[in-house]
């Protein structure tokens, strides 16, 4: 044991660079597992290196809920389906927020730290020293800044946790009312926060608190449906800055590398996502967004009939598997139907007869980052063969066939004719260019941002209505039975 504290600097420095380490790993599909492999390693490394360096820790406690957590999430990662991988991913962030708050709160009622905040008031500033002064400011504006960061991460998750799960709690709020609200409350936590930072005040940081926690869930309600993968970005930043700030309270240097790299690079992809769909992050979060704008538009007066063509599996198979080129664009429609693998067994069968066959992703398709992906490996599709965004857009004039699976508003013409819509000026998968367009969908309902497509009017489109997976076993099995 004393050799573990003794060499506990150096430890939490392998950490730190299998930390680095893990996210280089995680920029590629092909290297993805060897840093999922260094992150596991990091974290036991930290873990076991603190259970050692803590001082009189609560053996039975700390055992008794690492043991508790480890069997709630190896049975929730067992047993979550992919269509419910989002939600879970943000409730994950609202137990580092909140696990963010109960440490400041567990600091400040510790008797030291609660002893210490009451000799910092306004009469026994002059008697305590400029030092200790000193030192004691420098703790409270961690107190302070952990405590309010932790705080909306863990509403504002359990928020976006509602939303994407479809919760009836969860409900868009949108009203002239919303922004006054959101600045009175941020004001008066922030004042709150500045007070107990000034003069250790008990009660100003409960109010805080309280504050923080209203403002999580206010702030992050009012944001469309459209916007929703942004949120779930910038709340996994949130998650490492409030993990930062809480290494800060239990002077860990471990814990302050790894919640920056979680930070710092959630700030970088919410900036990507953003980049992607032609969105400024403060108009995302404080100004008009997607989904409420299109949902209140399209409640706004009788919707116009229009006409669309629809065809059969069988249609499609025969188109496919006479083309030469097929592009597949998976949406969240995939998910839904849990169709991955029998979209890689289309495909599969499409090249066996000599039809060149991709898949094109768009930054924000599905309901977080990086979900087509994750859909994608999970049934084997060689990484090869899937292409983002600014990697095949080139290619969709000259492709015969493009299949879009359950995929809408990142596939729709108005962001790129229609300045009148909310998605006006989104970078888009072009779909609309390929020569021929089929389009899986259950019905012809909107999107997850409310939006209708242009593109399923289009000419050169085929609706083909259904489940996913159905629909392409339907299409594995016309082109099986063609005898292509």
């Amino acid at each position: 044991m004393e050799l573990i504290r003794e060499y506990a600097d150096w430890l939490y420095l392998v950490g730190a660079i299998l930390f680095i380490l893990t996210l280089r790993g995680l920029s590629g599909p092909k290297t993805a597992i060897a840093g999922n492999r260094y992150g596991m390693i990091a974290m036991a490394i930290a873990v076991l290196t603190t259970f050692f360096v803590a001082e009189n820790p609560v053996i039975w406690m700390i055992v008794g809920a690492m043991a508790l957590g480890a069997v709630v999430g190896i049975a929730r990662a067992r047993t979550v389906p992919m269509t419910q991988m989002p939600e879970t991913v943000a409730l994950m962030h609202s137990l580092v927020g909140l696990a963010a708050v109960l440490i400041a709160i567990a600091a400040i009622l510790h008797n030291n730290q609660l002893s210490t905040l009451f000799a910092y008031n306004a009469q026994g500033l002059a008697e305590a020293g400029v030092q200790a002064s000193h030192m004691s400011k420098v703790h409270l504006f961690e107190l302070f800044v952990g405590c309010f960061v932790g705080a909306i991460t863990f509403t504002a998750s359990v928020f976006a946790y509602g939303k994407l799960a479809a919760k009836k709690w969860a409900k868009t709020i949108a009203g002239a009312w919303v922004k006054p609200l959101q600045a009175i409350v941020f004001i008066a936590m922030l004042a709150c926060g500045i007070y107990f930072f000034g003069f250790g005040n008990m009660p100003a940081f409960w109010a805080m608190t309280v504050l923080a926690l209203i403002f999580g869930w206010i702030w992050i309600a009012p944001v469309g449906g459209g916007d929703m993968p942004v949120v779930v970005s910038l709340l996994n930043s949130f998650s490492g800055w409030a993990a930062a700030g809480i290494g800060f309270t239990l002077e860990n240097n471990m814990l302050i590398v790894a919640g920056s790299l979680v930070g710092s690079s959630g700030a970088i992809l919410s900036y990507i996502m953003c980049k992607a769909m032609n969105r400024n992050i403060l108009n995302v979060l404080f100004g008009g967004t997607m989904g409420a704008t299109a949902v209140v538009a399209a409640g706004g007066g009788n919707q116009v009939q229009r006409n669309h063509r629809s065809g059969s599996a069988d249609d499609a198979g025969f188109l496919m598997s006479n083309a030469d080129s097929v592009v597949i664009v998976p949406g969240y429609g995939m998910a839904q139907g849990r169709a991955q693998n029998a979209v890689k067994e289309l495909s599969e069968l499409l090249k066996s007869q000599g039809v060149t066959v991709r898949f094109a992703i768009h930054p924000v398709a599905g309901r977080m980052p990086g979900h087509m992906n994750v859909l994608l490996a999970e049934a084997d599709v060689p990484y090869e063969d899937i292409l983002e965004m600014d990697e095949i857009n080139s290619d969709f004039a000259a492709t015969d066939v493009v299949l879009v699976i359950g995929a809408n508003d990142v596939v729709n013409p108005a962001a790129k004719d229609d300045p009148s819509s909310p998605i006006y000026g989104m970078p888009i998968l072009e779909a609309h260019k390929a020569r021929t367009i089929m389009v899986i969908k259950r019905s012809m309902a909107t999107g997850y941002a409310g939006l209708d497509n242009d593109l399923f009017y289009n000419e050169k489109t085929m609706m083909i209505f259904g489940d996913a997976k159905k629909v392409v076993e339907e299409m594995t099995k016309s082109i099986s039975g063609s005898g292509h």
